[in-house]
Order: C-alpha cells, then structure tokens, then sequence
C-alpha cells in the first residue's frame, strides 16, 4: 500500500498535466495543489512505513481520499456525454475510492473512536 501512494506521488510530479485536466475549477492554484497533494501522497507513503506513525498516516489517508471525491465527481461530470473509455474510468475511479479507504482501515488495524460511536 505505501508503494502505491508513493508511486502516485511522484507521478503527480511526472505528470501534472494529467491532474490540471481533472481538477475541479473552484480549487484555486491549480498546479501547486497538484504538487502538494502528490508530495503528501509521498509523505503519507513513507510514514506508513514507519510503525509509530502508520495510525496515524493512514486516518490522514482516508482524509486524503474523502477529499478526493470532489475531483472523481468532476471526472464523471466532465465525461459524462462522450460515453467512451474516459467516461468508464471516471466511473470506476469513484468507487476505487472507497475501496481504498476500506483497504487503508483493515490493512492498519484502525478502530473509530468511541467518541464517533452512537
């Protein structure tokens, strides 16, 4: 899991370009979001690395991709009429979300706080 959050990290470095077509406009600074949300991947990779920071990383990973579905909602919206492979991979990409929260919970052994519990 560490190296999949690396990797994708660093291709937001590689491959911006990718991300600017996807980002919602409402986001401002566009590009340094980009940035800065593929060095927190990279920095989240790493710490689930590192066992007395792997809770923790991996409650800031659920965040991550909680904020993330803004931008998998545009990605449908933005190909909902071509109905072509872009459009099958939006839809996909929602989902996958949630798949990996659910990966991220059980993989680290997280528990929600008694606090959050009814």
């Amino acid at each position: 899991m560490s190296l999949l959050y690396i990797a994708a990290g660093i291709y937001h470095f590689i491959n911006p370009a990718f991300y600017l077509k996807i980002m919602p406009n409402y986001i401002p600074s566009s590009l340094m979001m980009i940035y800065l949300s593929g060095a927190i991947e990279i920095i989240l990779g790493i710490a689930l690395l590192i066992k007395k920071f792997q809770k923790t990383a991996a409650w800031l990973i659920i965040l991550m991709l909680i904020v993330f579905i803004p931008v998998h909602i545009k990605m449908i919206q933005d190909t909902w009429f071509s109905l072509n492979i872009k459009f099958i991979t939006a839809i996909l990409r929602l989902p996958l979300q949630f798949v990996l929260i659910y990966w991220t919970y059980k993989t680290c052994n997280l528990r929600i706080p008694k606090l959050l519990k009814s």
